[in-house]
């Protein structure tokens, strides 16, 4: 295996920024990428809000200057090694002193100044990486500067890039104008090959067009974005790119997400003594104010509460889920009338659904490890992880067959014994029912249920497998030049 030196940029990275699984997996491919040998390093921006703990460890290196649109912006370096990997913030008061990550006006400003510096900062920290790995539209136009502006330059000519779609709906879209005013291009580049959109710029769309490899989180939607349903209107770029086009499924921290050692559950268990999964299943119902009984499956949820993860549906048959013998916990935050639609529900039947509406990693895990059953209806999930942990705690998935869903969730075939959950393929609300039934069905042959239980945390979803695979695509980028 040939061993590479590797920047990873990611405009969020779990500890320091997160918001969503970018940072998970800018935290853990890394990790398993250096395990494996290669020289990786990690790249961000310096928010105001990285914890201090790690502020205070941080290196001073060295600083820059980046021109973005008429400003000459200073733009310092800073360093820090944690669990064998370096990362390096760069740090500019007035595109990254402020609260939260995302959601202002510049944003297209402060990711074009981000960019400019993920490639103007590598001879000062003298590294020279074979590739740049690029992640969502945030780094999207690095692999298009680079190009444009550095490749005459003899550090950069044999610099490749790599570009990882991790949700292809949000893309940085933004007026025409920033293409000269802030990214200093010409209108050569303002093309239906390049990054012109509906006459804007769309950020995304120039990673997808200049990247030398391009993947997404799992094979199945690396598929389905080449078709119209699935492409958000940039299927023609994905399909004419096609051929450098690949998928690979995200993993998990399986260390730190294992029953048998987390401490943030309840109780400890192995699927080799499984008496731990009733303790939590107990506590679980305890603290969360539903009746206390042992006879009843838990169906799980966590998630944002919007369309794009079925809640229309859990909408349309919530009457018909809570006829059922069963009881639901939902734990996420969202559009308001999924969130007003919970809470009336559970003001009507609060010995069967317990909502709390906020983002809370402690209940989440004790979620994953106390309930039954863990409900995905999404409309489409890229890769998701949540059935993953779900399988590895011994929780059963019910899923729609999309995404990365299909790709890690089979339904269970009671004559082969095959399969580890249940799943629906069309998007359909009495389908979702459906797949839900038959999980109930099969909780009461408790061998069964039990087979399935076991089977589910014998699972390997651990980053190596795709970290290979990922090193591959590292073989493909360089064999381009």
């Amino acid at each position: 295996m040939k061993n590479y030196k590797v920047l990873f940029a990611s405009s969020e990275v779990d500890p320091f920024a997160k918001t969503g699984g970018l940072a998970d997996v800018a935290a853990s491919l890394p990790k398993a990428l250096g395990t494996l040998g290669q020289d990786i390093r990690v790249v961000m921006p310096k928010y105001k809000n990285i914890p201090k703990e790690y502020v205070d460890r941080m290196e001073y290196l060295g600083y820059i200057y980046v021109d973005v649109s008429w400003r000459h912006q200073f733009c310092a370096i800073l360093k820090l090694e944690q669990d064998g990997v370096v990362y390096y913030f760069l740090d500019n008061e007035y595109y990254f002193g402020r609260d939260g990550y995302y959601g202002y006006n510049d944003e297209a400003e402060r990711f074009a100044f981000f960019c400019k510096a993920v490639i103007e900062f590598l001879p000062v920290v003298d590294f020279k990486p074979d590739i740049i790995h690029c992640n969502d539209w945030q780094t999207g136009v690095v692999s298009l500067l680079l190009n444009a502006h550095y490749r005459h330059l003899e550090f950069y000519r044999d610099i490749r890039t790599v570009y990882t779609i991790h949700n292809l709906k949000y893309q940085g879209v933004f007026p025409k104008e920033v293409l000269g005013e802030l990214l200093g291009l010409s209108w050569d580049y303002f093309t239906a090959d390049g990054i012109e959109f509906y006459d804007k710029v769309n950020y995304l769309k120039a990673g997808i067009a200049y990247s030398d490899i391009i993947n997404t989180v799992s094979k199945t939607y690396a598929e389905e974005i080449k078709t119209d349903f699935y492409g958000e209107n940039l299927n023609s770029i994905l399909n004419k790119r096609s051929g450098d086009l690949y998928g690979i499924l995200n993993g998990i921290d399986m260390e730190r997400n294992d029953p048998a050692t987390d401490e943030r559950i309840f109780a400890n268990y192995s699927k080799d003594n499984m008496e731990g999964k009733l303790v939590n299943r107990h506590m679980l119902q305890k603290s969360v104010g539903l009746e206390e009984r042992i006879d009843i499956p838990i169906i799980g949820i966590i998630s944002r509460l919007v369309d794009q993860k079925g809640f229309d549906l859990i909408d349309f048959v919530m009457e018909d889920l809570l006829k059922m013998d069963i009881q639901l916990i939902i734990l996420g935050a969202g559009e308001r009338k999924y969130e007003e639609m919970l809470k009336y529900y559970e003001g009507k039947c609060p010995n069967k659904l317990s909502v709390h509406l906020k983002y809370d990693a402690v209940l989440a895990q004790r979620i994953y490890a106390g309930v039954d059953m863990f409900l995905m209806p999404s409309l489409f999930e890229p890769c998701g992880l949540s059935q993953m942990f779900s399988l590895r705690y011994g929780t059963i998935p019910i899923v729609r067959e999309t995404g990365g869903l299909k790709d890690t969730v089979t339904q269970y075939n009671e004559i082969t014994r095959e399969g580890n959950g249940f799943t629906f393929k069309r998007y359909n609300a009495h389908d979702m029912l459906f797949a839900v039934k038959q999980a109930v069905h099969y909780y009461y042959h408790r061998a069964t249920w039990e087979y399935l239980m076991y089977n589910g945390m014998s699972l390997d979803f651990s980053w190596e497998k795709s970290a290979k695979e990922y090193i591959e695509l590292y073989n493909k980028a360089v064999k381009k030049q």
